[in-house]
């Protein structure tokens, strides 16, 4: 058999082993030590080129540019984000939102808020701070699965992924968008409020012409090993500052403490939201805390 190539995409790595879906199948694949020299490492999302010959193991030759990338959990090529939180258990934590948006809107990556447990109470209020600032939001019933319609047609042909705190029920979400699969649910611990981790790896999962990225959750301290956003670039992932950049009285304004600055100003007027300045204002006493070079090093 003569060497053949074939192009696919990255649906799960574990371990060294990357599983490609390509046109008649999916190829367990090892891949070319180059990547690693270059300090690349393949993910699920890429879309890569995979080397098949008779006796061997398929080996991922080329990785195709990508247009985005999170680091951890190690996905590429991302068109939306649905961001998971419960109604109530555990409680909507806005400054873990709001920097889930920003990371994911710094890489141009669409973030779209999905509200789940809508059996235990209703979130309008988190809701409409988000509506206000013209995300996308869902509601999905765990216990009916009520809801699920939308949010599927919503990532028809999109490369989408579940990202959230554990417990906030993704896993319920996943079983819901393809029954059969019994993804295992976790229970919140009592003490510490949150969900135990039941999805150990990003896996993507093919859906109506597109996929769907299931992730590891994670604690609400860990939010930052999505991405860096250094303070001056801050600014520019807070969608609703947009038609206020550029108006402050000084350039440089890094709308904090400054007078005259056009976004606190429109802070007072009720047209920005306290919530979502609040969490600006503690994203960017972290990022001072944090330069990026740390960040990468974690």
């Amino acid at each position: 058999m003569k060497n053949v190539q074939s192009e696919g995409i990255i649906t799960k790595a574990v371990g060294g082993n990357y599983y490609v879906a390509v046109a008649d199948g999916v190829l367990c694949c090892n891949a070319r030590g180059v990547f690693r020299k270059e300090k690349i490492s393949p993910c699920a999302g890429d879309n890569v080129v995979v080397s098949i010959e008779e006796n061997a193991v398929p080996l991922i030759v080329e990785i195709k540019e990508r247009k985005n990338h999170i680091i951890r959990p190690p996905l590429a090529n991302l068109d939306c984000a649905l961001l998971v939180t419960s109604a109530v258990d555990p409680v909507p934590n806005t400054l873990v939102t709001d920097k889930l948006i920003s990371i994911f809107e710094s890489k141009h990556i669409e973030p779209v808020i999905v509200i789940t447990k809508q059996d235990l109470r209703e979130c309008e209020d988190f809701a409409e701070i988000y509506r206000k600032c013209g995300f996308k939001v869902f509601y999905m019933d765990n216990s009916t699965g009520n809801g699920i319609d939308a949010i599927r047609s919503y990532i028809s042909g999109k490369l989408s992924a579940l990202i959230g705190n554990s417990g906030v029920g993704k896993s319920s979400l996943m079983n819901h968008l393809f029954p059969g699969l019994e993804r295992s649910t976790g229970d919140i611990s009592k003490k510490l409020g949150r969900g135990r981790h039941t999805t150990r790896q990003a896996e993507l999962f093919a859906i109506d012409g597109g996929y769907i990225a299931d992730t590891p959750g994670f604690s609400t301290v860990e939010v930052s090993r999505y991405g860096f956003i250094p303070k001056n670039e801050l600014q520019y992932s807070f969608r609703e500052f947009s038609e206020y950049l550029g108006k402050c009285r000084f350039r440089d304004c890094v709308h904090l403490k400054e007078s005259g600055c056009a976004v606190t100003e429109a802070l007072r007027e009720g047209k920005i939201n306290s919530s979502r300045y609040d969490s600006y204002v503690k994203m960017c006493e972290e990022a001072e805390r944090l330069n990026e070079w740390e960040f990468k090093n974690k």
